[in-house]
C-alpha cells in the first residue's frame, strides 16, 4: 500500500510542479510521477533535517517542502530530459 500512495503523491506533486513552472515541460507522465516522488522524498528529508516532519495536525510545512522539492526536481529533470532527447535526435 505504501508504494501506491507514493505513486499517487508523486503524480499529484509532479502535476502541480508542472503547473507552477513557467513554459511547457516536455517530460512524459511516467517521468513526472518519478520526479514528483523524488521531490517528495527530498522534501521529507529537509523536513526531518529541520525538525518539522512530525507535528500535531496537518504538516503544512512538510507538505510545502515536498512541493518545493517536486518543483526543483521536475524543473531540473525537464532540462536534463530535453538535453538528452535533443542529443539523441541530432546523432
Amino acid at each position: 500500500m505504501g508504494w501506491l500512495w507514493a505513486i499517487i503523491v508523486g503524480l499529484v506533486l509532479g502535476l502541480i510542479a508542472k503547473a507552477i513552472l513557467p513554459g511547457k515541460q516536455q517530460i512524459p507522465i511516467w517521468l513526472t510521477i518519478i520526479f514528483g516522488m523524488l521531490g517528495s522524498v527530498l522534501g521529507n528529508a529537509v523536513a526531518t533535517w529541520i525538525g518539522v516532519n512530525d507535528t500535531r495536525g496537518i504538516d503544512w510545512t512538510r507538505h510545502l517542502l515536498q512541493l518545493i522539492g517536486a518543483v526543483a526536481v521536475v524543473g531540473l529533470g525537464d532540462m536534463l530530459w530535453v538535453s538528452v532527447k535533443g542529443n539523441k535526435q541530432r546523432a
